[in-house]
C-alpha cells in the first residue's frame, strides 16, 4: 500500500481506492472527498500518513457507471422499441374499451404490465433516456403515450417504495387506465384544446367518475378503479370530483397523481412545448406539501434525481454533459457523461457530480451540447 503525507493531499481530491489509517481502519470509501474536516481531524489525532493503493483525482470518476454506459446506444434503441409496442398495443386497447368490446379483460392488462415491470427493473437507465412521443394531444396516440409513460413513472416510483410485483402489477394498470374516461368525453375535449367554455370544462371534469364507472363495468379490481376516479384529487383538497385530502386517497392514486404530473409537465402540449426533466421534478417539489404526498414526490426524486436520467447539464468546469444514472446518497448529486472529454480508451468520461468536487451549474437543451 502506498503512503500519502497527509498535509500533501489537496482537499476536495478523491482516491480511485479506499483510504486507510492503518491496514484494519478504513477512513474514506473511493466516492468520498478528502474534504477540510478530515484533514483537520487527521492533524488533530496526529496522524501523518494515510495509506491508499489508489492515486488522487479532481473528481470521483465511476469506472463501474463507465461500463455500463458503452453500450447505451443500442440498449436505449431496444428501450424504443418496447415502449413504442406498448404505446401501439395501449392504443388498440384503448378503442376496443370505447367501442364497448366484450374482447376487454383485466387479464390483459396485468400481462403487460407484467413485461413492463420486468423491463423496468433491467433497463430502468435505458427506458428514461428514450425520447417521448412529441406529437402533442391533438394527436390520436397521444393518450397512449401519456399513460404508458404515467405507468412507467409510476412502476419506477412503486420500485423505490419496495412494492411487491403483484402490486406494482396492478399499479401499473391503474396508471395505464387512469386517463380511460376522457375517451368518454367529445373530441373537442378528448384532444384538450388550449381553452374551454364553462360547459367543456363541466365535461372534463366528469372524466375521473366516466373511467372509474367504465373500469367497473369490466369487472376489473376496485384498486385499478379507484385511481381512475382519484388522479385529480390533491392533499390540499382542491382537487376533483370530491375534494379529497391527505390519507383518504389511495396510495396508488398518490402514485398515478405524481407520476401523471411529471409525465404530462415533460410531454409536448398545443399551448405549450415540452418542458425539462428537471423543471418537472422542480415543479413537484415546489407543490409537494399542497398537491402531492411528499413520501412519494421523494421517492420520486431519489428514483429519477433532481436533474433526471437523460437530462442535459452544465457542469462547473464549464463542460456539457448528460445524466447517465442517479446517486442513491444524494439526489442533487447524479452521475454524468462528459462530453469531449475522454477515458483512455476513447469513451466519455463518466463522474459523479458532488459538492466538492464537480458538480452541475445548470440544466441546458440539447441544442446547448
Amino acid at each position: 500500500m502506498n503512503e500519502y503525507d497527509v498535509q500533501e493531499i489537496k482537499t476536495g481530491r478523491f482516491f480511485t481506492e479506499p483510504v486507510y489509517l492503518d491496514e484494519g481502519f478504513v477512513l474514506l470509501a473511493q466516492e468520498m472527498v478528502f474534504s477540510d474536516e478530515i484533514a483537520s481531524l487527521l492533524t488533530e489525532w496526529n496522524y501523518q500518513k494515510v495509506l491508499s493503493n489508489g492515486v488522487t483525482r479532481e473528481f470521483y470518476e465511476n469506472d463501474d457507471a463507465n461500463q455500463v454506459v458503452q453500450n447505451d446506444m443500442d440498449k436505449i434503441e431496444r428501450a424504443r422499441v418496447f415502449i413504442e409496442e406498448l404505446e401501439e398495443w395501449t392504443a388498440k386497447f384503448f378503442m376496443k374499451i370505447s367501442s364497448n368490446s366484450s374482447a376487454v379483460h383485466f387479464e390483459m392488462v396485468a400481462e403487460k404490465m407484467k413485461q413492463l415491470c420486468d423491463y423496468i427493473k433491467v433497463e430502468r437507465r435505458s427506458v428514461l433516456q428514450v425520447p417521448k412521443n412529441d406529437a402533442g394531444a391533438d394527436d390520436e396516440s397521444f393518450y397512449a403515450s401519456h399513460c404508458v409513460w404515467t405507468a412507467i413513472v409510476s412502476i419506477i416510483i412503486g420500485l423505490r417504495l419496495k412494492l411487491p410485483i403483484h402490486r406494482l402489477i396492478e399499479l401499473g394498470a391503474a396508471a395505464l387506465l387512469h386517463e380511460i374516461g376522457m375517451l368518454k368525453l367529445p373530441p373537442s375535449i378528448y384532444r384538450i384544446k388550449s381553452t374551454l367554455s364553462d360547459k367543456e370544462k363541466g365535461l372534463l371534469f366528469e372524466h375521473p367518475r366516466l373511467g372509474y364507472e367504465l373500469l367497473k363495468s369490466y369487472n376489473f379490481p376496485l384498486s385499478v378503479c379507484i385511481p381512475a376516479l382519484e388522479h385529480h384529487e390533491r392533499e390540499n383538497g382542491s382537487g376533483y370530483p370530491r375534494h379529497l385530502s391527505k390519507d383518504k386517497a389511495t396510495l396508488y392514486s398518490k402514485i398515478v397523481m405524481v407520476a401523471g404530473s411529471y409525465a404530462a409537465i415533460t410531454e409536448s402540449r398545443p399551448h405549450r412545448d415540452a418542458r425539462s426533466g428537471y423543471e418537472g421534478i422542480t415543479d413537484l417539489l415546489r407543490n409537494k406539501s399542497k398537491q402531492y404526498d411528499e413520501s412519494v414526490v421523494r421517492a420520486l426524486v431519489f428514483s429519477l434525481s433532481i436533474y433526471p436520467i437523460g437530462q442535459y447539464v452544465e457542469l462547473s468546469n464549464g463542460r456539457k454533459a448528460q445524466v447517465v444514472d442517479t446517486n442513491p446518497e444524494d439526489p442533487r448529486y447524479p452521475i454524468v457523461q462528459i462530453f469531449k472529454e475522454q477515458t483512455q480508451d476513447g469513451a466519455n468520461k463518466i463522474v459523479t457530480t458532488s459538492a466538492s468536487g464537480i458538480y452541475i451549474v445548470r440544466p441546458i437543451n440539447k441544442d446547448e451540447v
